[in-house]
């Protein structure tokens, strides 16, 4: 029983997060609504109705393609250094087809690669999560990184709560060497819990290990920043590329938030740009959604080969 709450509770939780979530959405787009004479669906048909779709389009695919090889080189460059020698062709179509299993829970996606590397390679389970989990370390800190940056460049731009993230880097700076004395063995020396299989990529990493995720994750954010600030003006809303690099890493961050359709993302960019709920609720929209399902498209594309050598029996090579 208790198993049981311990895995319905936070599902829960993020539903309710969801439908807070969009019944703010639904009373700020209502309210824009109004102040024109029109409902909240008539308004955002409108909205949708005069964006160029296929201007949009082709800013959004090259994107996805390059955030996929990104990706990719990211988990191959990780499983190289912790786990087996992989090549980076051979990590495309299992990446890929894990996009699939990320529409539900980005989770399990990240399983599928563990179950892989397993079958393939005979690399634990336990090993690959740990890989799983430097990624996600580094996933904050290169945010972070960025947040710091596109806040210095353009503080004067940006809300006045986002005066906090300098103060959250020094912080997360104090986090982080803490963390490197604890998996140097520096502090706590006689700790076993930096011995478990889950934390193996931590006690092998060093510092340029990090640094090397943060530098090969950080194209795909200044890309982002070009591709996200041009297609926000097909949505007839400006905003300077060194304002959305304030902005995109703090979205990505409520973009990291399991809730179904991406709801805190775009409620995030609501927030940003309360002045136009209702461009920003379609951009929100139609940005991380599109993302999602696109991605798992080129995943389709994987899905044979991925099955052939996740279930066909084939080995290393």
């Amino acid at each position: 029983m208790t198993e049981s709450r311990s895995r319905v509770f936070p599902r829960l939780g993020l539903w309710l997060l969801t439908i807070a979530c969009f019944v703010y959405l639904y009373f700020r787009i209502d309210g824009a609504a109004g102040r024109v004479g029109q409902d909240a669906f008539g308004y955002l048909r409108d909205v949708f109705a005069g964006v160029n779709w296929a201007a949009w389009l082709a800013l959004m695919i090259p994107y996805s393609v390059l955030f996929f090889l990104i990706d990719t080189a990211v988990v191959w460059r990780i499983i190289n250094w912790f786990n087996a020698r992989v090549r980076y062709r051979d990590l495309l179509p299992i990446r890929g087809s894990a996009y699939i299993i990320s529409i539900v829970n980005e989770q399990v996606g990240k399983g599928v690669m563990a179950v892989y590397l397993n079958r393939r390679d005979g690399v634990p389970g336990w090993e690959v999560g740990s890989s799983m989990l430097f990624i996600m370390f580094c996933e904050f800190y290169y945010l972070l990184l960025w947040a710091v940056i596109g806040y210095a460049l353009g503080r004067d731009s940006l809300p006045d709560a986002f005066v906090l993230i300098p103060y959250l880097a020094v912080a997360a700076a104090a986090f982080f060497v803490v963390w490197m004395l604890y998996f140097r063995g520096v502090l706590a020396p006689r700790s076993a819990v930096r011995d478990r299989p889950i934390l193996k990529a931590f006690r092998e990493a060093r510092l340029r290990h990090y640094a090397g995720i943060v530098a090969l994750r950080s194209p795909a954010l200044l890309s982002a920043v070009v591709i996200y600030t041009l297609a926000l003006r097909l949505f007839g809303v400006e905003a300077g590329f060194f304002e959305m690099l304030g902005y995109l890493p703090v979205i990505f961050f409520g973009a990291a938030v399991p809730t179904p359709m991406r709801a805190a993302a775009i409620t995030l960019w609501v927030t940003l740009f309360p002045e136009r709920p209702g461009e920003m609720a379609a951009f929100g929209i139609v940005q991380h959604n599109f993302f999602i399902f696109f991605n798992a498209a080129i995943g389709l594309l994987f899905l044979r080969r991925a099955n052939r050598e996740l279930f066909g029996g084939r080995g290393p090579g």
